[in-house]
């Protein structure tokens, strides 16, 4: 973390966050999700999202991720690019981590760009491995998935 700035705090992510959180998608990723999006993920009950907010509840980063059984799905992850290479990532993996012990999930998994070699470090050092690998999976550019899990530990 940054010495000069406190640590964002995790919490559940409101409806009001949507701009902020839009904004970042737009910024980090090359197919984006919409605003209904995450609008419809709110709605869900096997889903959950987060925001890391700053000092001045200003959204820096968010996850989301949804159940089925006993696993889950770390679905999209993002931090403001300003913003990155302070822990955040892991913090809100943290959160998405416990989350799926308090749902009973015995294992999460993603998706992510073969190129993606920062999100394939942070989800590394989070306890995820590599397990799969889905051929052309990304458009614009097209590029192969690696599929990561991480197993959850009762």
């Amino acid at each position: 973390m940054d010495a000069g700035k406190p640590p964002p705090r995790i919490r559940r992510l409101a409806a009001a966050d949507l701009p902020r959180v839009v904004a970042i998608e737009e910024a980090s990723f090359a197919a984006p999700w919409s605003a209904q999006t995450f609008r419809n993920l709110l709605r869900r009950r096997d889903a959950c999202l987060f925001s890391a907010v700053d000092e001045g509840e200003r959204v820096v980063g968010y996850a989301a991720v949804w159940f089925a059984g006993p696993q889950g799905e770390l679905g999209d992850l993002a931090v403001d690019p300003v913003e990155r290479r302070r822990g955040i990532g892991a913090r809100l993996v943290e959160a998405v981590l416990a989350e799926a012990r308090s749902r009973g999930a015995r294992q999460i998994f993603l998706e992510v760009r073969e190129g993606n070699r920062g999100a394939q470090g942070l989800y590394r050092s989070c306890g995820f491995e590599v397990v799969g690998r889905h051929p052309a999976y990304y458009a614009g550019p097209t590029e192969d998935a690696l599929t990561m899990r991480r197993l959850l530990v009762r």
